[in-house]
């Protein structure tokens, strides 16, 4: 299992969110590309960018730090935050990242999810599975929709997807711990599916736990940012 590091960004500036909610947001000083870089000097080797502002404007307004990053490290890039179509899409791919997560646009626009896996691959388009009470929920976690989980990720699974990263709401930027069993039932049920987990990890023993149930990652960030997980206590999944 690999240890994918979180930088969110508002205004070219780490953030750390609540539960989805601006409002509850915590700035770090950071500045997003030299703890990129600090991040591949640590050893590892991948890194998911969530463009806030861009989630929030309905388009990417953060391409120059994603540009950056891309032409600073040699971190494999996953990118979410305003991808609503194909010109994003590839502006997006053009700026340096290797995957697109696809999340609000593939519940409402399933038709352009599906064009996007035939013509760019499954290894290029992660779905984006943002969770509460067994519901999808999108635009930054506000909107209910009528997917429960489960048939979400078969609709899909059936259209070519290969991975996935399910957050669990109730439990992302708490640090109360990961939605395990969730995932060891979603695993069940989908053997093949390249799972990630995001949300709440905090502790070396959360990592040990998600690897126990065979995920393919896990994202992690505010535990990074706070120094809760450490490199030494990771070390093994770092890289």
């Amino acid at each position: 299992m690999r240890i994918i590091p979180a930088i969110d960004i508002i205004e070219g500036r780490c953030v750390r969110l609540e539960q989805g909610d601006y409002d509850r947001k915590k700035l770090y000083a950071t500045d997003p590309v030299k703890l990129a870089k600090k991040l591949e000097e640590q050893g590892f080797r991948y890194l998911h960018l969530v463009d806030l502002d861009g989630a929030k404007a309905g388009k990417p307004q953060n391409l120059n730090v994603l540009q950056k990053i891309a032409a600073q490290t040699h971190l494999t890039v996953d990118f979410g935050g305003g991808v609503k179509n194909t010109e994003a899409l590839e502006q997006v791919f053009n700026a340096g990242a290797q995957q697109v997560t696809a999340g609000s646009i593939a519940v409402k626009k399933p038709e352009t999810v599906t064009r996007w896996l035939e013509r760019f691959g499954p290894e290029k388009i992660i779905l984006g599975a943002d969770v509460k009470d067994g519901k999808v929920y999108i635009n930054g976690w506000k909107t209910e929709t009528e997917w429960q989980l489960f048939p979400f990720l078969e609709f899909y699974l059936k259209k070519g997807v290969r991975y996935a990263v399910c957050t669990d709401i109730a439990r992302d930027g708490l640090l109360k711990g990961s939605a395990v069993d969730l995932y060891r039932d979603i695993l069940r049920a989908f053997p093949s599916l390249k799972l990630i987990a995001s949300g709440g990890v905090n502790s070396a023993k959360d990592i040990e736990m998600l690897k126990d149930a065979e995920l393919d990652g896990a994202i992690v960030g505010k535990a990074l940012l706070e120094n809760k997980i450490t490199i030494d206590q990771i070390k093994n999944y770092v890289g």
